[in-house]
Formats: structure tokens, C-alpha cells, sequence
């Protein structure tokens, strides 16, 4: 999950080394199939919460490759693109939050060992990606956001594994529904992190050098 993809750094590595393209078009590979995963497993098992982190894979996989492709441009192109990320990312959490809405007027009981099971799957994958970004973790705001995104796809992860031992103990969908929920207020807030950095590197490029 990339719910809180914000950026603070402030080095000045743009990710433009072979390494890590390298790196990051494993991570591109491993968050295109974990989207086919847990999409399917969401809509089988019923999970609100998996669906919303299979969207936020999608996400991933979409703003990752937007990163190779501006890789070695200037800022402002760079700053664009962490702008569209943004924009994506809060249209994700409007998205989940609708379809949360939804699932509460239509209650089904989610599928807590579908859940778990595939909740692990993912953790194992954002786990994998984040050793392969570790070393490239500081530098501008794009390559940082990827950094970070991976890293709190993680711990997203683990609030699924949460929600899925608490539907199967309570036997309630409520558990799944709160988790999805948050996750969406994430991705508003992320969004809103991105976007307001991304429009701040845009006003210092256009701004003329004293």
C-alpha cells in the first residue's frame, strides 16, 4: 500500500543510474503481478480491504513506470510527474471510499484465510521491493516517493493481516471495512503530501534565479 507516498528529502540523486533502473523495473514486475493476485483473491473472498490494496499495487505499478520514463529529465518534468501521482493517488481514495460505502449497505462476511493468506503474499513482495530500493531510498522527490511507497506498502500489509484475524475472530466484515476505510483516508493523505511538493518544485523552477 502507498497510501503515505510523501517526501521530505531534499538530496539531489534523480535515479538516473542503470542500477537503479534496474531495481526499479523488478519492483514495477513484482507490483503487476501482486495486482492480479490480490484483485482476484479481493473479489473471491469478498475483501473490501484486499481490493483496495490490489488498487493500490495497480497504483504502483502505473506511478513506477511514470518514474523510469522521467528519469534524466529536467525537475520540472520530474515535479510533473510526482504531480500526476498524486492526483492518481487521491482519485484512488475517493474510489475506495465510495465502494467502502457501498460494501457497508451490502454486507458479506470477507473470506478471513483469503485474506491472511494472500495479505502475507503482498508483504513478502513490498518486503522484496524495499531491499531492492534500500540503497536508493534519499534523493529527489521522485525517486524518494518510490522509496516510500514500497516501505509503507509493507506496513499496509500488515494492517490487512490485522483486519483478517480480526474478521475470522469476530466474524464480522467491520474489521475489513475500517482497514479499507483507512486506507483510503492514506491515500488522500499521501495525495495530498505529493501534490502540495510536486507544486513547490514547480514554483522554483518557474521562479527566476536571483
Amino acid at each position: 500500500m502507498s497510501a503515505t507516498c510523501g517526501h521530505h528529502h531534499e538530496d539531489n540523486f534523480d535515479g538516473a543510474s542503470a542500477e537503479y533502473r534496474r531495481a526499479l523495473w523488478w519492483v514495477v514486475g513484482i507490483n503487476g503481478v501482486m495486482f492480479g493476485v490480490e484483485m482476484t483473491a479481493g473479489l473471491a473472498g469478498r475483501s473490501q480491504a484486499l481490493q483496495a490494496d490490489a488498487l493500490d499495487f495497480a497504483g504502483d505499478t502505473a506511478t513506477y513506470m511514470l518514474s523510469l520514463l522521467v528519469i534524466g529529465h529536467s525537475l520540472q518534468w520530474r515535479a510533473r510527474a510526482a504531480l500526476l501521482k498524486g492526483l492518481t493517488l487521491a482519485a484512488m481514495g475517493v474510489f475506495v471510499l465510495a465502494a467502502t460505502a457501498y460494501r457497508v449497505l451490502v454486507l458479506g462476511l470477507p473470506s478471513a484465510s483469503i485474506m491472511g493468506g494472500v495479505a502475507v503474499a503482498a508483504l513478502v513482495a513490498n518486503l522484496a521491493s524495499v531491499g531492492l530500493l534500500m540503497k536508493f531510498k534519499d534523493g529527489d522527490a521522485n525517486v524518494r516517493s518510490v522509496w516510500l511507497c514500497s516501505r509503507n506498502d509493507a506496513i499496509g500489509n500488515v494492517a490487512v493481516m490485522v483486519a483478517a484475524a480480526a474478521v475470522w475472530w469476530w466474524a464480522s466484515p467491520w474489521p475489513d471495512l475500517i482497514v479499507a476505510a483507512g486506507m483510503a483516508g492514506l491515500f488522500l493523505w499521501g495525495a495530498a503530501s505529493i501534490i502540495r511538493q510536486a507544486l513547490a518544485e514547480l514554483r522554483s523552477v518557474q521562479l527566476p534565479a536571483e
